[in-house]
């Protein structure tokens, strides 16, 4: 008997054992709730480092030996996770499963996971800001300016520089069509809306460096936004003391077709300038967006806007203390005169794509942008610059009375007539190609850009009795500028790039590489630019992406790059430079990602190194938002640092993030090093979101920045006189909004889904932010830069209504 039990253990051992080792092979595909195929999903069993991925169709296989019971788990980050025991399995299986989107609702906030960023386009979420704080009016270009290795030291201003590099270096694409804006605008203040309707946006993706070869000719980088085609009728509309808006979107089987229209006012923040006057700024536009898809194989769109920014304003007086406390000035200032100014672009495009099937497509584009621009001023100042000594000891007592002595008076006079219109046709044909593990993309481009410029500017100062400049036959202009040109030029672009994901024992790798090239029949000048990424997710442990980056990214010159200022009797003219060459620079980036859950609550850890070699660099100067070349290529440079950006709930169901940057950034000019106008060493942002204990109708969002200051000097002058560094740009803006009305979860209800009230008060802490410097000279010429501050406290109320 003993032995009968003896050989019944033999038998199922052996059995069990060869059961072990039996091999199984489970396959299927992964998709989500539309039937659509979801790649790089994770497939793994449970327990195990047995694992594997989706391809492009959602694909996977799985070899692994049989046992007694198996998990099988499949993950995606931004869907909900779904698991499959399976009990003794043998053979071929065939698993196929769907993942549900990971969605939480906070109003009319949606909180999701991030998918992975294999590429160098990582993608932003923008919703949140709807109830956000933003002195710009709720731009997308104010979520960007928090991202890391992004600043923006004007919240008047939509524009942002990006690791070193100026306004003019970014790229902004909308539905695959670059996007241009108005070329005189000087201020933050004359600005107005930016191209970019937050309302109509699905998704926006974003770039500091390092990004493929289907985007155009920039050094900095690429803002790649796409437009909503909406499933249903719906809309939104908000009002508030900076403007308002409105928004519709209608869809059909076969027709998609969205409207919005926007007006903004800053008259009520200009009102906290240290320059007081009659201000009346208005700016207005309508952009749609219509998207019809008459079968399967064809699909056709138009986009459409109208834009016009007018500013007028008649300064009175000005009253600004600047210094230290042991030595305060105070500059004061009575006007007389005004400026009128005005924006008008207008922008189409239409497309019409053909698909031959699921794996490759054809794209015809034509678009056109024209732009009308005149900005037109007379403006005379009789200024007084005093010394004050406040809080003096006499007699060991302090003297509350402040006491001033004139150190300067003067007179300056400011006029301009400046005329420009600008044309720029565009015709493109793309194409996308897919092949087992490889997507391709290739692009070819022709465009016609038509430029007339009239320029008449000069300045007149006369300090404390004397004029400078000063001659025997009484005094002459301080500066003055003519310029009278006119361009008509072509260009001409490709580009081929292609996305190969394949896997090996180190994990999952993506690896896109392309080329692009253009030509410019100003200057005969063709650049060639090879670009390429590799990214890859490790076996040992997926929470991880790694990345790295290279190319070559030039700078094609656009109508300021090559204006060429010379001077003669005192008089500035402008001529057009033919010999100018594209500005050029190598990228290198270094980086990853590192996805984790703390406090039962999921992560995004990201940081950057990157380093940028510059050559045949433009110099220029930077006065509030304007930038003035030299017109030649006259240095070279370079640009180095370090971005990270934590992303997460720091509160359950919210989205917050903070970010650091440390940069340095030179150029060689005339055998000397010195900072570019962008060299900003560290910046810090925070954006926080948070709620009510108990009540998610009460939500906050807080927005904060601490930056270093960057180089200037005085006007007019070389870029070595630039040897002065701005203030510290601290900001903190904070938002609270109540949710009235909230019927987001009724699918099905008509009407009115959600209405939100919020008050925002900008510049919590009251800092006085230094935008640029006004100079003056006392009696001894001496000169002295008077900052030229920024808005300062101010509460805003809006309410926004969705339906």
């Amino acid at each position: 008997m003993r032995h009968f039990w003896l050989l019944t253990s033999l038998i199922i051992v052996f059995s069990t054992s060869a059961l072990a080792q039996k091999a199984v092979k489970i396959g299927g595909t992964v998709t989500d709730e539309n039937g659509n195929p979801i790649e790089l999903a994770t497939i793994r069993l449970e327990g195990t480092a047995i694992g594997t991925v989706s391809n492009l169709k959602g694909r996977y296989s799985l070899k692994f030996e049989s046992r007694d019971s198996v998990t099988v788990i499949f993950s995606m980050l931004g869907y909900q996770t779904r698991k499959r025991k399976l009990v003794r399995p043998q053979g071929n299986i065939s698993l196929n499963i769907t993942l549900p989107p990971m969605n939480f609702e906070l109003g009319e906030v949606s909180v999701t996971e991030r998918r992975r960023q294999t590429g160098t386009i990582q993608q932003i979420e923008t919703k949140q800001n709807r109830l956000a704080p933003d002195a710009s009016g709720g731009s997308i270009e104010a979520v960007i300016a928090t991202q890391a290795g992004v600043s923006s030291n004007n919240e008047l201003s939509s524009q942002y520089n990006v690791r070193g590099g100026s306004f003019d270096e970014n790229m902004v694409y909308v539905n695959g069509i670059e996007i241009y804006r108005p070329l005189l605008i000087r201020s933050g203040q004359q600005e107005g809306l930016s191209f970019i309707n937050p309302d109509m946006v699905q998704s926006v993706g974003f770039s500091t460096g390092g990004y493929e070869a289907k985007y155009g000719d920039k050094m900095s980088s690429v803002l790649d936004i796409t437009y909503k085609k909406p499933e249903r009728l719906e809309g939104s509309a908000s009002v508030s003391l900076l403007g308002a808006s409105a928004y519709v979107g209608i869809a059909t089987k076969k027709l998609t077709w969205t409207n919005g229209v926007r007006y903004k006012t800053n008259q009520y923040l200009l009102g906290t300038l240290d320059t007081k006057g009659e201000y009346n700024p208005r700016y207005i536009d309508y952009q749609t967006y219509l998207d019809w898809t008459p079968s399967k194989r064809w699909g056709i769109g138009v986009i459409g806007n109208i834009s016009e920014n007018r500013y007028n304003f008649q300064p009175e007086d000005r009253y600004t203390r600047f210094g230290t406390l042991s030595n305060v000035r105070e500059f004061k200032v009575y006007f007389e005169g005004q400026e009128k100014d005005l924006f008008r672009t207008l922008f189409g495009t239409a497309y019409a794509t053909y698909r031959l099937n699921e794996q490759n497509s054809l794209t015809l584009q034509a678009s056109a942008f024209h732009t009308k621009e005149q900005e037109t001023y007379d403006i005379t100042g009789q200024y007084w610059l005093n010394s004050l000594d406040s809080g003096t000891q006499v007699d060991g007592t302090t003297n509350e009375e402040e006491t001033s002595e004139t150190i300067g008076v003067g007179t300056y006079m400011e006029h301009a007539r400046n005329y420009l219109t600008a044309e720029v046709q565009s015709y493109s044909i793309t194409g996308r190609h897919r092949l087992k593990s490889h997507s391709l993309q290739w692009g070819a481009e022709f465009k016609r850009e038509r430029i007339k410029d009239r320029m008449r500017e000069w300045e007149m100062r006369d300090s404390a009795g004397y004029s400078m400049p000063q001659t025997s036959e009484g005094p002459e202009l301080f500066y003055t500028l003519r310029s009278r040109n006119e361009t008509d030029s072509k260009r001409y672009g490709f580009y081929l790039q292609d996305t190969y994901r394949f896997r090996s024992t180190a994990g999952l790798f993506t690896l896109t590489a392309g080329i692009r090239g253009s030509y410019w029949n100003w200057n005969k000048e063709f650049i060639f630019s090879p670009r390429a990424s590799l990214a890859l997710i490790p076996a040992f442990n997926e929470k991880f992406t790694l990345r790295v980056a290279a190319g070559v990214y030039y700078q094609a010159p656009f109508y300021k790059e090559f204006r060429d200022t010379t001077q003669v009797d005192g008089i500035a003219t402008v001529s057009l430079n033919r010999d100018i060459r594209s500005q050029r620079s190598l990228h290198f980036v270094a980086g990853g990602d590192y996805n984790f859950r703390a406090m039962e609550r999921p992560f995004h850890f990201s940081m950057e190194v990157y380093y940028k070699a510059l050559g045949n660099l433009i110099p220029y100067n930077i006065d509030n938002v304007r930038i003035s070349y030299y017109g030649r290529n006259l240095s070279k440079g370079y640009a180095t640092g370090i971005d990270m950006k934590l992303f997460g709930e720091f509160v359950p169901g919210t989205d917050s993030w903070l970010s650091f940057s440390l940069m340095k950034t030179e150029e060689k000019i005339n055998g000397q090093w010195l900072p570019r106008p962008t060299d900003q060493r560290y910046r810090l942002s925070l954006y926080f979101t948070d709620y009510f204990p108990g009540s998610r109708k009460w939500k906050m969002n807080l927005k904060g920045t601490l930056a270093g200051g960057l180089p200037f000097g005085p006007p007019h002058s070389g870029r070595e006189a630039a040897v002065f560094r701005t203030s510290p740009y601290r900001r903190v803006d904070i938002g609270m909004s109540r949710c009235i009305i909230d019927r987001s979860e009724r699918e099905n209800k008509r009407g009115i889904r959600s209405l939100w009230l919020g008050v925002d008060i900008f510049n919590l802490l009251n800092i006085s932010n230094v935008n640029s410097y006004y100079w003056v000279t006392d009696t001894r010429n001496n000169q002295f830069a008077v900052p030229n501050y920024l808005t300062s406290r101010q509460i805003n109320v809006r309410l926004l209504l969705d339906f």
